[in-house]
């Protein structure tokens, strides 16, 4: 028996993975208007050479730094594609590697203070696309989209 014509472009995880694009795609796109963000970087966001995999960095780098293994780990990537990763935001000045003060042998992945204004700029971006999803659906949606999520994700 052959599958459903058209079930791959319907199904759950599809349009999940359609809604994450859109909503990386709209607080990029903030990013790259906020005033605050270093111009280089902002030019960077608008001409889409920083992508959704840069935004791992932003989303789950820990204000205290983490080693690139526990980096990778969180954002569901190897260490060599988050060390790639890692390589563009040190050329693009927002984040540094340090000697890790517990092991010095290792080295830390840190915000540096373009890295956090990058980080405040995410925060702002995220709490307006965030809005716009409410306005777009309407609160009740949102809420039990939210929830919904919340609830799947745990």
């Amino acid at each position: 028996m052959a599958p459903e014509p058209g079930w791959r472009e319907t199904h759950l995880g599809r349009m999940m993975e359609a809604a994450l694009r859109r909503f990386d795609a709209r607080v990029l796109e903030l990013m790259a208007r906020n005033i605050e963000v270093p111009l280089a970087l902002s030019n960077l966001a608008a001409r889409a050479q920083v992508g959704a995999a840069h935004i791992h960095i932003t989303r789950h780098l820990p204000l205290q730094g983490a080693r690139l293994t526990e980096l990778a780990a969180q954002a569901g990537m190897s260490k060599q594609a988050m060390g790639d990763l890692v390589d563009q935001c040190v050329a693009w000045g927002m984040v540094a590697r340090e000697p890790d003060p517990l092991d010095a042998r290792a080295r830390r992945v840190v915000f540096t203070a373009t890295g956090l204004v990058w980080l405040q700029a995410f925060q702002d971006a995220v709490v307006q696309a965030e809005a716009e999803f409410h306005q777009a659906v309407g609160p009740e949606v949102a809420t039990v989209v939210a929830l919904g999520l919340e609830a799947y994700a745990t």
